[in-house]
C-alpha cells in the first residue's frame, strides 16, 4: 500500500523515526543503524515502506534501500520469523552477507544474529533455498517458453547470480548486469557490484 514516505525528518528515537508529510507525523519503525543513516531532523528524507496490517496493530516498517526492504519481506516470509526480529536482523547483517550465509549453508553466521538461535538459521537457510529453487524452476519454464537467449555463466557468476536472487532480484534483471560486473572482484565484491548495478534501475 504504501512503497515510499518521503518528508520531513521530524524525530529520530530509539527502534523508530518520524516523518511529517504536509502535517501528518508518520511512526516508521527502523534498525539502529538504518536510523543513524537516514539523515539528520530537518531534512527531507526517502524511506522505502513495508505497511503491515493484523488484527491488533497497524506498523510501518522502513528501509534506506529496496534491498534492504527486500531482505526484510524475505525473513518474514520464514515461518517463525517476526517483523520485530528481521528489523532486529537487517541492523546487525549486510544483505550482500546475508546472500552469502544462503548461498552457502553458513547456518554458524545465522545463528549469531539477535533472536536467532541454531533451528530458525537452519530453518532460513532451508526455507529461502527451496523458495529460490521454486521461482528458479517457474523462470526457467519461462525462458524456455519464449525462446529468449540464456546469458552463459562461469561458476563464480553462478553464484553471484544465485545471491542476488535470494535478495529477491529476477533472472531478467539480473542478466541485465551481471556483465558489467568485474570478474576479478571476490564473490564478496562481485554480489556488492551487482547489487549497486541493480539500485540504479
Amino acid at each position: 500500500m504504501l512503497a515510499y514516505i518521503k518528508g520531513e525528518l521530524a524525530l529520530k528515537a530509539r527502534g523508530y523515526i518520524v516523518i511529517d508529510v504536509g502535517g501528518l507525523g508518520y511512526k516508521i519503525f527502523m534498525a539502529e543503524n538504518t536510523i543513524e543513516n537516514v539523515g539528520k531532523v530537518g531534512d527531507i528524507v526517502k524511506v522505502h515502506t513495508y505497511y503491515r496490517v493484523m488484527e491488533d496493530d497497524i506498523s510501518i516498517f522502513g528501509f534506506n534501500t529496496n534491498e534492504e526492504l527486500r531482505l526484510f519481506e524475505l525473513l518474514i516470509s520464514v515461518s517463525g520469523v517476526g517483523a520485530k526480529t528481521a528489523i532486529t536482523m537487517l541492523g546487525t547483517i549486510e544483505p550482500s552477507d546475508f546472500a552469502i550465509a544462503i548461498i552457502s549453508n553458513d547456518i554458524n553466521t545465522l545463528k549469531k544474529l539477535p533472536g536467532i538461535g541454531p533451528k530458525t538459521a537452519g530453518r532460513i537457510v532451508l526455507e529461502l533455498k527451496d523458495k529460490l529453487k521454486k521461482e528458479q524452476q517457474i523462470e526457467e519454464l519461462s525462458v524456455a517458453s519464449s525462446n529468449v537467449k540464456i546469458i552463459q555463466k562461469d561458476s563464480k557468476q553462478e553464484e553471484v547470480c544465485t545471491a542476488l536472487q535470494v535478495l529477491g532480484y529476477s533472472n531478467k534483471q539480473i542478466d541485465e548486469v551481471i556483465s558489467k560486473i568485474d570478474n576479478s572482484l571476490s564473490l564478496e565484491e562481485m554480489i556488492r557490484a551487482g547489487i549497486k548495478e541493480l539500485s540504479k534501475k
